[in-house]
């Protein structure tokens, strides 16, 4: 069985999380430097990732605005969604993501780890939080 990969599409960074083999949980693998909206930017990164890992899903997270409407960032979504379909053949799942960069912050604020490191790691984390929800619902 192929694993599911998670994503956290920021406009400079794309948060990167895996499943493991059985589907069951999400670890962070890590966070891509890009030029939104320049998919060739993360093009070849994300082939390397997919196919050392034998992905056959993608997960990318849809930010909504609180009432559910899609804007700006939740279009730039759509669009990577439709990049990952068009140019890897996997189907993309987009998931509804409006509390899990706030969840992500509170983990690591609460884990005390420094503003400098959580900048680091929290698309990583919020992809790790998206991959879960969308494992959990499974």
């Amino acid at each position: 069985m192929g694993k599911i990969l998670g994503l956290d599409v920021g406009s400079k960074t794309v948060g990167v999380a895996i499943s493991d083999g059985l589907g069951w949980t999400a670890q962070g693998l890590t966070t891509l430097q890009w030029q939104e909206p320049v998919f060739e930017s993360v093009k070849s990164e994300l082939a390397t990732i997919i196919q050392d890992h034998e992905v056959e899903k993608v997960v990318i997270g849809l930010p909504k605005n609180m009432n559910g409407t899609i804007g700006p960032r939740g279009e730039a979504s759509q669009e990577f969604a439709k990049f990952v379909e068009n140019h890897f053949s996997l189907p993309a799942i987009l998931w509804d993501e409006r509390l899990t960069t706030m969840a992500a912050e509170k983990v690591l604020l609460e884990a005390d780890i420094s503003r400098k490191k959580r900048k680091k790691v929290i698309d990583k984390m919020a992809a790790v939080m998206i991959l879960q929800g969308y494992l959990d619902s499974k």
